[in-house]
């Protein structure tokens, strides 16, 4: 009978064992899967699709300070471009230029209209005129805020007869401001103004 009561503990000790082992195994498991669960969701939140030409595009979520330079320099360069690559058009001119306005402060406008009552845009238009701009280089402080610019471009004017390249160089500050379809980096171009522009070159067509 002895023998029997110490078979059955013995026999209660190792179901009890495995029990604990197997308990033990499982919330392991379970621990191990909500911590890979969770890291996979939070992977996933900082990802983006985008559908671009029928086909899908990875992208990836960053915090806005780890790209600031980045995007203020392309906040810049769009900016430029924009306001100044014109085609002797005026719905052409009116949306680029209405485009870039959202870009840029009262400073922008001012310099806007002031071509615009020196009769700048109608000559392009009546003289079948075209104007491209190629940025060669933005210098961004972000040492300080607001962040300082200067930008250095090209343009490009051709004429019915001949081509005019001229240097351009603009300054001004970039601000902080709320995202948005018209101004997706969130930056406003503050006290632009341009410090350089002087012809470079004259090709004959």
């Amino acid at each position: 009978m002895f023998k029997q009561m110490k078979n059955i503990d013995t026999a209660f000790r190792y179901v009890r064992g495995f029990t604990i082992v197997v308990v033990t195994t499982s919330m392991l498991l379970s621990g191990f899967a909500l911590y890979k669960s969770f890291h996979l969701v939070t992977q996933m939140q900082n990802k983006v699709y985008i559908l671009a030409n029928g086909k899908a595009l990875e992208a990836y979520a960053n915090d806005r300070k780890d790209n600031v330079e980045v995007e203020a320099r392309d906040h810049v360069k769009t900016f430029h471009q924009l306001f100044f690559t014109l085609d002797p058009d005026d719905k052409v001119i009116q949306t680029g230029i209405t485009k870039a306005l959202y870009m840029a402060d009262i400073s922008a406008k001012r310099a806007y209209d002031n071509l615009k009552e020196q009769g700048f845009f109608a000559t392009l238009i009546a003289s079948n005129i075209s104007q491209e701009l190629r940025v060669d280089s933005i210098k961004i402080e972000v040492g300080n805020y607001p962040y300082r610019f200067r930008c250095y471009a090209v343009q490009r004017i051709i004429r019915p007869t001949s081509i005019v390249l001229r240097n351009l160089i603009t300054e001004g500050f970039l601000r902080n401001v709320a995202r948005s379809d018209n101004n997706p980096h969130g930056f406003l171009i503050e006290r632009w103004e341009t410090i350089e522009n002087r012809d470079l070159k004259t090709e004959n067509r």
